[in-house]
């Protein structure tokens, strides 16, 4: 008898379970699944490859992007089920660029040989090559790289797995403060406009990095922490029909109206970095990164007012602090982590928001 009072409550259980799936299919992982974490290498102190990628997988984060083909890293990921955003070294672009051979075999060492070992999503050809800058060298080789590592892909019959992207930044729109007014300034759109021809003709998306904290302590007479940080309850910018309470939306709604402007308007962005730093600047705090984050986690599985519904595909920055980081202090503490791999701030990728969706009849 006691057997059967024990499995009575397990039995009803399972059969409730069972109805909720049928009644209600639609649940939503997105937000947890539209998560990765940038993973930097500029650090006297960092983990090994494997400790990075075993600590990946036990806090149930599904996707990495590096910055550079690191074998090491690489070698880690094999059979780990993590997808990757691979990327191109700015450094790397002219050879890429002037020679197709050497695109054939920077992609065979760094692709072909972990296929399909390592889920490889994207693969980032520059990073924030800034064309409003006239003494950057790495300017014309962007587009030209980004079309040989494409050939070679589609060679190596991998073009419906990988896409080919680079990664820019919000500092090339012009007027973003309505987003709906937003442009490419004059530089970057003559660099911009053929890149977005090429995206589009290979159903690739754009990476873009989103960091409402520089924009916050660019101007703190104008710009409110609560702004910055998700906590604003109310509309602060009015633009059109839509309302803005943040500035991650703000920014990348921008992104979206200066893109559309040059014939993108089917084009998906990818936020590829986004963080907030926990020392060494204008509120860069633990309290106000922990913040951050958490809301960040949270508000991308909803999208933006432009574009609702749909999850945003977004990467953290960054895995580790990293010691050598250059410039300002506060570029050594953007990690989720320190670098002996205990964690900085109340956040959890392993919980996911389930909702139960039922049509008003």
């Amino acid at each position: 008898m006691d057997i059967y009072t024990n499995l009575v409550p397990k039995f009803y259980l399972g059969a409730i379970l069972l109805i909720l799936g049928l009644l209600f299919p639609t649940i939503n992982k997105a937000g947890a699944q539209s998560i990765g974490v940038c993973n930097g290498l500029n650090g006297s102190n960092l983990p090994s490859a494997q400790e990075t990628v075993d600590l990946y997988k036990s806090e149930g984060i599904g996707r990495m992007r590096i910055y550079n083909p690191d074998q090491a890293t690489l070698q880690a990921l094999r059979g780990s089920n993590i997808e990757l955003i691979l990327g191109v070294p700015n450094s790397d672009l002219q050879p890429l660029a002037s020679d197709a051979s050497a695109a054939t075999q920077w992609v065979q060492k760094n692709v072909i040989a972990y296929s399909p070992d390592v889920k490889l999503r994207y693969i980032s050809v520059g990073n924030k090559v800034d064309p409003n800058n006239p003494t950057s060298p790495f300017v014309q080789f962007v587009l030209p790289a980004m079309r040989n590592i494409h050939n070679a892909i589609v060679a190596a019959g991998l073009q419906d797995q990988i896409k080919i992207s680079t990664a820019t930044h919000v500092h090339l729109l012009g007027n973003w403060y309505r987003p709906s007014q937003s442009v490419f300034a004059e530089r970057a759109q003559s660099f911009m406009e053929p890149i977005i021809g090429f995206l589009i003709n290979n159903s690739a998306p754009l990476l873009t990095s989103i960091y409402p904290y520089y924009i916050y302590v660019s101007d703190t007479q104008n710009f409110q922490l609560p702004y910055a940080l998700f906590t604003e309850s109310g509309v602060i910018v009015r633009d059109g029909s839509l309302g803005y309470t943040n500035l991650f939306d703000v920014l990348l709604d921008a992104m979206y109206s200066a893109v559309e402007k040059v014939g993108g308007r089917s084009l998906k962005i990818v936020v590829s970095e986004s963080g907030w730093p926990s020392a060494g600047g204008t509120a860069a705090t633990v309290e106000n990164a922990n913040t951050y984050y958490r809301n960040l986690m949270n508000h991308v599985k909803g999208g933006t007012p432009k574009r609702p519904g749909k999850a945003i595909e977004t990467y953290l920055f960054a895995m580790f602090d990293e010691n050598q980081s250059k410039g300002e202090e506060i570029q050594a503490h953007f990690g989720l982590f320190d670098p002996n791999r205990q964690p900085k701030y109340q956040i959890s990728f392993k919980l996911v928001s389930f909702y139960f969706y039922c049509p008003v009849r």
